[in-house]
């Protein structure tokens, strides 16, 4: 059996960080500090928000503001084309907290209006297509999400694109009109993992079939081994162009 069989049989090697002492004392230095900065969100900012794509980062963030019982509303984007495992998980991650999430969803005109004009899978052909389909299904459900909110809080980290390397844990989202937070920007994949596992944290499946980033079905495939951790989504793609929009300037 060749390396990468072998992995493959065994899992993903990513997911399961060895939890030494070293490491789980980094990890929660770091959840702590994840912590306090959520505590003087939902203090100095509220109604503040957490936009949850239920990827490994953000159950870490979910952790966090549920255990500690963090007075921030917890959302996620249902795009009508999630796999099945992301449902598997929200069904299961709404169980073990005994938390119901808020749930947004696209319009249906504009979908049908979409897949009328352009084909149901049209945005294999373009990026300008694929940004359309993304807007619809993702932007402007955000746009509701975040009405009337002071801040949102994303689980984006440095570390995933090169779209990311550059970014902050506090900005202003001139675009939505409010602050933005990302409380985990210096996490390495290892720490996110390596918490995972320490407090017991639900995740989606699909992560240990070397899916390290998960959207829509159509559009998130298993990575090979080396492969940097954003390849899978939107791999027809250019990598300066792998944004869905929600978190990129628009003016």
């Amino acid at each position: 059996m060749n390396t990468s069989a072998r992995l493959t049989a065994q899992g993903n090697p990513a997911t399961h960080p060895e939890l030494t002492p070293e490491l789980i004392a980094q990890i929660e230095r770091k959840a702590q500090d994840a912590l306090d900065l959520l505590a003087r969100i939902s203090r100095d900012f509220a109604p503040a928000t957490f936009a949850n794509s239920l990827g490994a980062e953000d159950m870490v963030l979910t952790d966090l503001i549920l255990r500690h019982r963090l007075p921030i509303e917890i959302f996620s984007l249902d795009t009508g084309r999630l796999p099945p495992e992301t449902y598997d998980l929200l069904a299961a991650a709404e169980k073990h907290y005994g938390h119901r999430f808020s749930l947004y969803y696209p319009r249906h005109d504009e979908v049908e209006a979409y897949v009328r004009t352009h084909g149901i899978n049209a945005f294999y052909e373009s990026v300008e297509l694929r940004k359309t389909c993304c807007h619809i299904r993702k932007v402007a459900p955000l746009q509701r999400a975040l009405a009337g909110k002071k801040a949102w809080i994303t689980g984006m980290r440095a570390q995933q694109s090169a779209t990311r390397q550059a970014l902050p844990r506090h900005s202003f989202d001139a675009d939505n009109g409010l602050e933005k937070f990302n409380p985990l920007a210096d996490w390495s994949e290892k720490e996110v993992w390596g918490y995972i596992r320490h407090h017991g944290v639900p995740y989606n499946a699909l992560h240990d079939r070397f899916y390290p980033s998960i959207g829509c079905a159509p559009c998130t495939r298993a990575i090979s081994l080396g492969e940097d951790i954003r390849a899978g989504r939107w791999w027809w793609e250019d990598p300066s162009s792998k944004e869905c929009g929600l978190h990129v300037r628009r003016s």
